[in-house]
């Protein structure tokens, strides 16, 4: 870990002092033009104006995606990983929905939808500029952090095997309480009957899908405390990783929940990365190469169950799979990873003249921190499903159960369900926000402090935000967080100055 902080401190501030930021400019301009320059050669959809905004909303954030992937920026730099994902969001993903005709389905399309894709990359195009502007006043306004949060390992190890003993009970609680593992398989990949079967489990899947990541924090506090270094050794590795792998699956991941596991796994590399050794790009690659293909792997098993296994039995089953599921590559990475047909059929929606939805005006934010109350308790403030329903469909068309949108619009499609188009570029200040703050602890936080364990989880959310709604992003942090920072903050000798 030592030398990975060590090694990301003096990039961080070369990059600031080289005085040459034209050198990942130019060649995030290059990379642009020439993509869309295949593009347009490959089709005439792209003679249009609306390849100019998402033109410059790529070379803007193109910019971060470079410098991260030159190694300017550390790993989990999240204003790197932001730049990296937000190439693919803001540019190639309008480009590809316009290539592959690729829209949401069950909706009247706009006659000339390249037009709508425009206006919400120029809505894009705003933000990231105030991004980069919040961005720059926060930079100036740093301040280094000056406390150490220091564990007792004892005691972590001790209330960590309690944990673990907690969470397994209450997994194999709900595993019987749904008939087995495969009667869970069932109720869980039944899109029609999930909202009913699971509901009440809510707050126990906070607690026990947290076995995993307690169990490698275990290991990983154990093992960088060590001076053999076998326990950093690839092999190792590797083999931790794939045990993990296996209890994320078996920890939430069989209810259907790619992201459960997939952001698990992110977690999981950055703590070797930060505690053990430092990954490099090429290993990233690979990473992001098996995080594809289990999220395409997995979509059908999301929608087909257990009968997705007929994709190993039988490599032909594939097309029909694809056509039960709808699950096929163009929606893993259109539909999964971006939003441009959601949120620009959205603009068009809240644009027309004869459109009569009712703005949320900040219900939806409120409805996402009231999926932190047992519904026992309060009853619940209407969701984001409500708005996005009425909002794609028509007012009045949102039918609990039977007609409810399940889309997610992302920061600015959010934004725009409760104020307007005009909130969807203000949105983009909570982004830089994010962004800057958790990269503050990554210049800030010194080998082995506590707070570095949780460090790689939130640099995920500050570039997945993007793509996700609010409700997702607390529900998700709160149920992943909660019980391992709870065996954190007990397991603390000291919080000192540094």
């Amino acid at each position: 870990m030592d030398r990975a902080i060590q090694n990301a401190i003096p990039v961080h501030q070369a990059s600031r002092a080289s005085g040459r930021p034209i050198d990942s400019f130019v060649i995030s301009v290059y990379i642009c033009a020439l993509t869309l320059a295949i593009f347009v050669a490959l089709s005439d959809q792209f003679w249009h104006w609306f390849v100019i905004p998402v033109l410059m909303a790529g070379v803007l954030i193109g910019i971060d995606a470079v410098d991260w992937a030159r190694g300017k920026m550390d790993l989990f730099d999240p204003i790197g990983l932001s730049g990296a994902f937000g190439w693919f969001f803001f540019f190639f993903a309008p480009l590809l929905t316009v290539a592959i005709n690729y829209w949401l389905i069950y909706v009247d399309p706009p006659a000339e939808r390249r037009e709508w894709l425009g206006w919400m990359a120029l809505l894009n195009l705003l933000g990231l500029v105030i991004y980069r502007g919040v961005r720059l006043i926060y930079f100036q306004r740093e301040r280094s952090i000056h406390t150490f949060w220091e564990i007792d390992r004892k005691r972590f190890y001790v209330l960590g095997a309690l944990g673990l003993a907690v969470t397994a009970f209450l997994q194999i609680y709900v595993y019987l309480s749904m008939g087995g593992i495969q009667g869970f398989i069932q109720e869980a990949t039944d899109q029609r009957a999930i909202r009913l079967s699971l509901q009440g489990f809510g707050q126990i899947f906070m607690v026990s899908e947290s076995f995993p990541i307690i169990a490698l924090m275990m290991f990983i506090i154990y093992a960088h405390h060590q001076k053999s270094p076998v326990y950093r050794s690839w092999l190792v590795i590797c083999i931790v990783l794939l045990i993990y792998f296996g209890l994320k699956l078996f920890f939430g991941g069989l209810r259907g929940s790619r992201n459960n596991t997939i952001w698990g796994l992110f977690w999981a590399v950055g703590l070797i990365h930060f505690w053990l050794r430092p990954m490099t790009r090429k290993v990233a690659l690979i990473g992001l190469g098996f995080l594809i293909a289990f999220m395409y792997v997995y979509g059908f098993y999301k929608n087909a169950g257990l009968d997705a296994l007929r994709l190993f039995e039988d490599p032909s089953a594939r097309v029909e799979l694809e056509r039960e599921t709808r699950r096929d590559f163009p929606t893993l990475l259109l539909g999964d990873l971006g939003r441009s047909d959601v949120q620009a059929f959205l603009l068009y929606q809240l644009a027309r003249p004869d459109s009569n939805y009712d703005y949320a005006f900040g219900r939806t934010y409120v409805a996402a921190f009231a999926v932190l109350i047992p519904r026992s308790l309060v009853e619940r403030v209407p969701s984001k499903t409500l708005e996005g329903t009425e909002a794609l469909y028509g007012k009045g068309s949102y039918i609990p159960i039977d007609f409810e949108a399940s889309q997610l619009y992302g920061i600015a499609g959010e934004a725009m369900l409760n104020f307007g188009f005009a909130a969807a570029p203000v949105s983009f200040i909570f982004f830089g926000l994010a962004n800057c703050s958790v990269r503050r602890w990554l210049f800030g936080l010194t080998p082995g402090d506590a707070r570095l364990l949780f460090y790689p989880f939130l640099a995920l959310f500050c570039f997945y935000m993007l793509a996700c709604d609010l409700e997702n992003l607390v529900f998700d942090i709160i149920k992943n967080v909660a019980v391992p920072l709870a065996i954190t903050l007990l397991s603390l000798s000291s919080v000192r100055r540094g």
